[in-house]
């Protein structure tokens, strides 16, 4: 077995392992698990409890004994099952919780079958190490350019064909699973904070530090994730392109991006009464009437008028003078795309 100590967060990108495998149980995998990785656990959820509670509760011998016969029951099982067509070149990058006896053992049977294995030194600690240190502890490389405006101008699909044109691309929206305001879910669970910080990072060490990357300009909370504080640090002091396009055609816009809440109109009505604390009760009335007859358009255009904008003008980034200024006619993927590809040729 060879071992594999992290120095950055490169060295996950530079490893040279056909497969990276988290021996961790499936909780943990969930909450948060290095980029690619499949989880393979040497203990379920309700076995690492049990023999947390043996460890407890009796000795650490007895957890021991316990925790190795169905660390090998498991293991025999992945060998049996995902690893089961795997040849002798085939080489693997594993870890654990803090690079202890899961990932020991896991990796001493791969090693006597004949495989050549790397395992992490540290574990998925050492790995978390790095990420706070990326994320919270030190200013990123990174030469960001925001791409923003108000409620409605089409800024992720902006972005979406910034990537078509070749232009480096961050895209948190994506990353969060939420596209940033009270009406942003997008019908699935968004990831841990932790996974979050995760992605970023890991899309981070792809991009050129010496290039641009077109960014959406966000509030610091995107759903119920944090945007971590370098990267906040470094989009707080961005410069930023301002996009524009009258209300009518961004009420359009949002109608055919929100579909998915037109179609659901018990989920709309809770968000409406959620604005509650915002607005009047006859305005919030009126808009729940609005969508029972299904009009949509003039719902989308009040939201636009009466909540986002007021919001946008005192938003932190209209503080900044932006360095370029785009008017869309409208917001079709032909006028994004001719404007994505200026964008790129002016600033990539």
């Amino acid at each position: 077995m060879t071992p594999l100590i992290l120095t950055s967060m490169a060295d996950i990108h530079n490893v040279t392992a056909d497969t990276i495998i988290d021996v961790r149980s499936p909780a943990e995998y969930a909450e948060d698990h290095l980029p690619g990785a499949i989880n393979l656990p040497v203990l379920s959820d309700a076995e690492r409890a049990q023999v947390g509670t043996i460890y407890k509760q009796a000795s650490p011998f007895a957890a021991r004994k316990v925790g190795g016969a169905l660390v090998a029951h498991n293991t025999a099982n992945h060998l049996r099952g995902a690893l089961a067509d795997k040849d002798g070149a085939w080489q693997s990058l594993i870890y654990c919780w803090r690079g202890g006896q899961r990932s020991s053992a896991f990796s001493t049977i791969l090693d006597q079958v004949g495989w050549r294995v790397k395992l992490l030194q540290g574990g998925y600690q050492s790995y978390r190490r790095e990420i706070v240190k990326t994320l919270y502890k030190t200013p990123l490389p990174h030469r960001l350019m925001l791409i923003s405006g108000s409620t409605g101008t089409a800024k992720t699909a902006l972005l979406h064909q910034l990537v078509a044109k070749g232009a480096q691309v961050l895209d948190i929206e994506e990353i969060a699973a939420h596209r940033g305001s009270l009406f942003g879910g997008m019908g699935i669970t968004q990831p841990s904070q932790k996974m979050f910080e995760t992605i970023i990072a890991s899309r981070l060490a792809t991009l050129d530090p010496n290039k641009i990357t077109f960014v959406e300009a966000e509030s610091s909370k995107v759903g119920e994730r944090l945007i971590p504080p370098s990267l906040w640090a470094l989009m707080s002091n961005a410069p930023r392109i301002q996009i524009t396009a009258s209300v009518d055609i961004r009420s359009s816009f949002l109608c055919r991006a929100y579909s998915n809440l037109i179609q659901d109109k018990m989920a709309l009505s809770d968000l409406l009464s959620k604005l509650r604390p915002y607005h009047s009760g006859e305005r919030i009335d009126q808009w729940h009437a609005q969508a029972q007859i299904n009009d949509w358009q003039t719902l989308a255009s009040e939201l636009i008028k009466y909540h986002y904008d007021p919001r946008y003008d005192k938003s932190a980034e209209v503080k900044n003078t932006p360095v370029f200024s785009v008017d869309l006619p409208d917001l079709n993927d032909n006028t994004l795309a001719l404007t994505a590809e200026k964008l790129s040729a002016k600033f990539s």
